[in-house]
């Protein structure tokens, strides 16, 4: 399918890359084109464009950005490019602070989630959780000794989250649906704890695996 990816860094680089390698049409969208120069030489398939023309292009849109830029890039995609789209959302909100002890601060609450945030904002997409709590070289085709790790998801709509975990499928991922768009608020938290060890033992390899 035609997967529209709103970003430049290195998560949109990787899943556009693996996204490619299985098979499907990728645009990464971008405000600042020559930063997909080389990654674009190394995938002479793939396109990149504006995030307008980023959404517009997708069927489905994935939004690989800092969590502190996720509304401006999806009002920078356009609301009428993103109606009716499952928006995979793989942002963190995380704060522009250092860690403490090796904890991630996030400009969210306990009991909210940057998901649920842009749900409201862009009620016409379909957001589904995904991505955001795993390292960008792992995010496809992981390779474990324990198996296939286990990606947590959430969203509102059942049709978008089927969509995703055969997405997942293909990048060889095990899917853990865990509800609604509020499971959000435990979802991106994840993230502060995979960096934990990162950030005070330089271990940046690891991934959740849910065990039943």
């Amino acid at each position: 399918m035609k997967i529209g990816i709103l970003g430049s860094g290195v998560v949109a680089q990787t899943l556009g890359g693996g996204l490619i390698e299985h098979g499907h049409e990728i645009m990464l969208g971008t405000r600042e084109t020559a930063k997909l120069a080389d990654w674009q030489k190394q995938n002479p398939s793939a396109h990149v464009g504006s995030f307008a023309e980023t959404a517009k292009f997708g069927e489905v849109v994935a939004l690989a950005v800092k969590g502190t830029v996720a509304a401006e890039a999806l009002r920078g995609a356009g609301t009428a490019n993103l109606a009716g789209k499952v928006v995979i959302d793989a942002a963190n909100p995380i704060a522009d602070v250092p860690p403490t002890a090796g904890v991630l601060s996030f400009f969210t609450g306990p009991n909210e989630s940057l998901m649920e945030r842009l749900q409201a904002e862009f009620p016409q997409a379909r957001f589904v959780k995904a991505f955001n709590s795993v390292g960008a070289p792992r995010m496809v085709n992981p390779q474990f000794a324990g198996g296939k790790p286990t990606m947590f998801i959430c969203g509102i709509d059942e049709t978008a989250k089927r969509s995703v975990t055969s997405l997942l499928d293909q990048l060889g991922w095990e899917t853990a649906d865990m509800g609604g768009a509020i499971a959000a608020r435990a979802i991106e938290p994840l993230c502060m704890l995979w960096c934990i060890p990162g950030f005070l033992r330089n271990r940046w390899s690891h991934a959740f695996k849910l065990l039943t």
